[in-house]
């Protein structure tokens, strides 16, 4: 039998964008066919009894991607053999890479060395990162170079391909992040699951992502003291860890927000859920800073399919997971007032969000189904 490694860094219990898409995928698939090398992680342990992959944890992270350092150097060496046991274990034919780097180059390590054929997912912020680097640059060529197929998640990232790094375009196919839409349900306002999540009587704006500076957390907390006057009782929510926390923190302090802001950086797959179904608007305010965009944004998807109304920041794909105007807005977000201008609007009509709403669920269920997705995804990699 023909089996297929798949190589990420990310993946639960690490939360983020292309980890959930693959093990939302890869969970799908005949277990049978398909190994999975993923990175060590807190709670890896007792999240890895849940379930019935065929998992191996390895040592994914580094701090240098480039082969020029000794640290590097070493990274690559030390994932190259503990992969080359598990493709010699496991029977490998074909390797799946989570990103360019790291993954991207190991494949292209194997099929350089052992003609063994590898697809490599891209997902836009990876390649715009390593454009800033001459070495990584020329990595990333290489690995575009030689990969039968690459998967990007949104025509916005398949033209950076094109346009910017000269992908051979015969090789490229879009494949978005999908959603569960059997989990990710709309519900009835519950006053008491909003207890439970600290939002009691709160008009709830939510934010699910890392907290780095492109997901623009920062803008929409600058954009509350507008928003507060129109809407007193408003509560931004935001939901995930990352280096940028100490900074919002501070600035919530400043603004003196301390009521309006809620941090919730550990929440339950279940509370992640409920608070999806319990906000009233979903807002990624997300911008381009450097190189560095947002590839598509699984969290929008998420969001619409609860029948949540959503808006985003006009970076890299977001604007492919919505009908624009329809379920959902583009606002410049790299300034609060037009974030503040278009959540006030909809707040005044409140018939516009359920509509929204509504429409934003059928979207979702009609063309971003995870089924949908795996179906798609299968004819790819065959």
């Amino acid at each position: 039998m023909n089996k297929s490694l798949l190589i990420s860094e990310i993946f639960p219990p690490i939360n983020g964008g292309s980890g959930r898409w693959f093990w939302e995928l890869y969970t799908r698939l005949p277990s049978s066919e398909y190994v999975i090398a993923v990175g060590k992680t807190e709670g890896d342990k007792a999240f890895d009894k849940t379930h019935d992959l065929n998992i191996h944890r390895l040592e994914l992270s580094s701090p240098s991607w480039g082969i020029k350092s000794l640290s590097g150097l070493k990274f690559y060496w030390r994932v190259f053999n503990q992969v080359r046991k598990l493709i010699k274990q496991e029977k490998i034919s074909t390797i799946h890479c989570g990103r360019c780097l790291p993954e991207g180059f190991i494949g292209y390590l194997f099929y350089k060395m052992f003609n063994i054929p590898y697809i490599c997912y891209i997902h836009g912020e990876d390649v715009e990162a390593a454009s800033t680097s001459r070495e990584l640059s020329w990595i990333v060529k290489k690995v575009l170079a030689s990969a039968t197929t690459l998967i990007c998640n949104s025509q916005n990232t398949a033209n950076l391909l094109l346009n910017n790094w000269q992908a051979d375009s015969r090789i490229i196919k879009i494949l978005n992040p999908g959603c569960d839409t059997n989990k990710f349900i709309p519900a009835e306002p519950n006053e008491h699951i909003k207890s439970k999540l600290g939002w009691h009587n709160k008009k709830v704006i939510l934010t699910v992502g890392r907290l780095q500076e492109r997901k623009g957390q920062d803008m929409l907390i600058r954009a509350i003291p507008a928003i507060k006057q129109f809407t007193p009782n408003i509560l931004y929510a935001i939901i995930g860890g990352g280096e940028e926390k100490l900074k919002l923190e501070q600035l919530v302090n400043e603004l003196n927000l301390q009521d309006n802001v809620m941090f919730m950086s550990e929440v339950s797959d279940e509370e992640m859920i409920q608070a999806y179904q319990q906000c009233d608007l979903f807002v990624l305010p997300n911008r381009t800073v450097g190189k560095d965009i947002e590839g598509f944004g699984m969290v929008l998807v998420e969001a619409q399919s609860c029948g949540i109304p959503v808006i985003a920041g006009d970076s890299g794909g977001t604007a492919e997971t919505m009908v624009i105007g329809k379920t959902g807005f583009i606002v410049d977000c790299t300034e609060p007032q037009p974030i503040a201008n278009k959540i006030i609007e909809l707040f005044k009509h409140p018939d516009i969000i359920e509509q929204l709403g509504n429409n934003g669920r059928k979207h979702v269920v009609k063309t971003l189904d995870w089924q949908a997705h795996k179906n798609k995804a299968e004819k790819l990699f065959s």
